[in-house]
């Protein structure tokens, strides 16, 4: 069986310039690949486009990127809790696509499974839908969207095996399933790595063919976004 480990998150993102797209798991701070943001931050890559549900918060996830200025473009669904992500692309420092959610997913999972493009109703008769192509399907107007083409998919998984086989948990599961081979390269940060073939089949989410690269994460914090508690 063939092993796609490797020993460390420096090696894990080999490859990786200024300039790369980069698709990242994740929604909000669940489920994002906390290792490999913090080892982009200290290669300092630059202009890189960034395609994400949203950009974390000011001072976790993608907003450390954002504090560098490494981003040049962010392909997102909302801005979400990141006051510097709002703050750069109100005064025109950042370059921002905002994109339903759906059609987020949907352009990762074509991408995934070699699909070009395809037609949604979401966005027609918006600025979303602006210079797009349209269509008429059973009495309803539909645009073109083009699959995203991606250099790196960065995604976190709970556990993997030696060969890139994958199990999420629970909301963690998120974006990073369908980003799993819709890049050229999709690196895979876990918190547990496990022998090859030690995973039960039928608990697999996203089979090793999906995956290039995978190493065990450490010093996880998985902050919350957001916490409501009783008084």
């Amino acid at each position: 069986m063939i092993k796609k480990t490797v020993n460390t998150v420096s090696e894990a993102l080999n490859g990786i310039s200024n300039g790369n797209t980069l698709m990242l798991g994740g929604f909000g701070l669940c489920g994002i690949p906390e290792n490999c943001i913090t080892e982009l931050v200290r290669l300092n890559v630059k202009e890189l486009t960034c395609i994400s549900n949203n950009a974390g918060v000011d001072d976790f996830g993608l907003g450390l990127l954002l504090q560098q200025k490494q981003i040049k473009k962010m392909i997102s669904s909302y801005v979400g809790e990141n006051d510097e992500f709002e703050r750069q692309m109100l005064s025109g420092e950042l370059e921002v696509e905002l994109t339903p959610q759906g059609t987020l997913a949907e352009k990762c999972r074509a991408a995934q499974a070699g699909i070009p493009a395809f037609y949604t109703p979401a966005g027609y008769g918006t600025e979303v839908g602006e210079g797009k192509e349209s269509r008429e399907f059973n009495g309803k107007m539909h645009i073109l969207e083009h699959a995203f083409k991606a250099d790196f998919a960065l995604i976190k998984a709970w556990k993997g095996d030696e060969a890139g086989n994958l199990i999420f948990k629970g909301t963690a599961r998120n974006f990073n399933p369908v980003m799993c081979g819709a890049a050229k390269i999709t690196v895979v940060e876990v918190e547990e790595l496990v022998a090859a073939g030690s995973l039960n089949p039928n608990e697999i989410h996203v089979p090793g063919i999906f995956v290039n690269r995978i190493f065990q994460g450490t010093h996880y914090e998985k902050r919350i976004e957001q916490r409501t508690v009783r008084e």
